[in-house]
């Protein structure tokens, strides 16, 4: 086992320098940087300026300003170094998780993904819960019904839901119970209540809870069909299979041969992507529910980000997401086997 888990996190090296690399490198012909930006404000443009925030001659849009004045913005922004040192200067750094201070929000990157991660925790855990709790017993019942009037009527909801797109379920859970056109049940906007800090802990949880149910509904219910579909199929395959029907003609009740047999074998898709989804639920991101429901997370962070170059902010949480990615994976591979004793980490690794 411990060989195989030092040769995956090598392997993390290589992978985790070249998308960072990628990436670093595109920033570098993308239009309209933060230099181009101060000085287009400088000269009072609206636009970002023209070129890219490469090396060479890449300030075309500032010949309204001296040379020593964008020299001072590009040492500001540390853009007065070549683009190699700046690259490997900034993989030293993210070494010891060191990511640098945002260009507009005047805050380090840490801080300002700590200050969005209640938003992102607070959709993504609710979300992954009760996505399992609810999928995984729904699946064991359809395959176990497979072909009912229950069956058939269940995939009919799930599929309907699927195919609803997230941030049109909230405009109109918005409208029928947000103080719209009909019914002011919930509230329409925030984490919690403006006086959300007068209130006792008990009514602290009931405002938090009361504020979640529309964004958390939104988000859930295109969830439900693939991880219900999932368990429901690989039920049926195991449900399928010889040993089933040796252990019923033995005399084993059907608990036990879907619990105890069944179950274990069943269950391995479903449970290796567990470390995954569990990690990346304190990290979820949704722009369009995010800004439905006026919930600052990481979501609209990431889209600000992007859209006014703040590189630091991007490239920060793009290394911070892509290690847990692998670390993720890891996890995944290590519970594949421990869950499974048939499976080797030899088979893994070819696999």
């Amino acid at each position: 086992m411990w060989p195989y888990i030092f040769k995956r996190l090598l392997l993390m090296i290589p992978t985790l320098f070249g998308v960072m690399l990628i990436t670093f490198a595109v920033t570098q012909f993308v239009p309209g940087g933060p230099v181009e930006q101060l000085i287009s404000q400088l000269e009072g443009k609206h636009a970002a300026g023209e070129a890219s925030s490469g090396a060479q001659g890449l300030y075309r849009g500032a010949t309204g300003l001296d040379e020593e004045r964008i020299k001072e913005i590009q040492a500001l922004y540390g853009f007065d170094k070549p683009v190699h040192v700046r690259f490997f200067e900034m993989m030293k750094n993210y070494l010891t998780f060191d990511f640098g201070e945002s260009y507009f929000h005047n805050k380090s990157v840490i801080e300002l993904v700590a200050s969005k991660l209640p938003v992102s925790i607070s959709l993504g855990l609710w979300t992954f819960f009760i996505v399992y709790l609810t999928c995984i017993p729904l699946g064991i019942a359809k395959a176990v019904r497979d072909g009912s009037a229950f069956d058939v009527a269940t995939s009919t909801l799930i599929l309907i839901g699927y195919s609803i797109p997230g941030f049109v379920l909230g405009i109109a859970l918005l409208v029928l119970f947000g103080g719209g056109s009909f019914w002011d049940v919930f509230p329409l906007r925030g984490l919690v209540s403006d006086n959300w800090e007068q209130l006792n802990w008990f009514d602290k949880i009931l405002d938090y809870l009361w504020h979640m149910v529309l964004p958390i509904t939104a988000s859930v219910i295109g969830s439900f069909a693939v991880m219900t579909m999932l368990t429901k199929n690989s039920f049926l395959e195991e449900i399928r299979k010889q040993y089933v029907l040796t252990a019923r003609a033995k005399g084993l009740s059907e608990n036990r041969v879907l619990y105890h047999h069944v179950f274990r074998n069943a269950i391995i898709p479903l449970v290796t992507g567990f470390p995954a989804a569990f990690i990346g639920a304190f990290f979820t991101g949704s722009l369009l529910i995010e800004t439905i429901f006026s919930l600052d997370g990481l979501g609209l962070l990431s889209y600000e980000s992007v859209l006014k170059r703040d590189y630091p902010v991007v490239l920060g949480t793009l290394y911070l997401f892509t290690l847990l990615g692998l670390v993720a994976k890891l996890l995944a591979d290590i519970s594949y086997v421990l869950i499974d004793p048939r499976i080797h980490f030899e088979s893994v690794d070819k696999g």
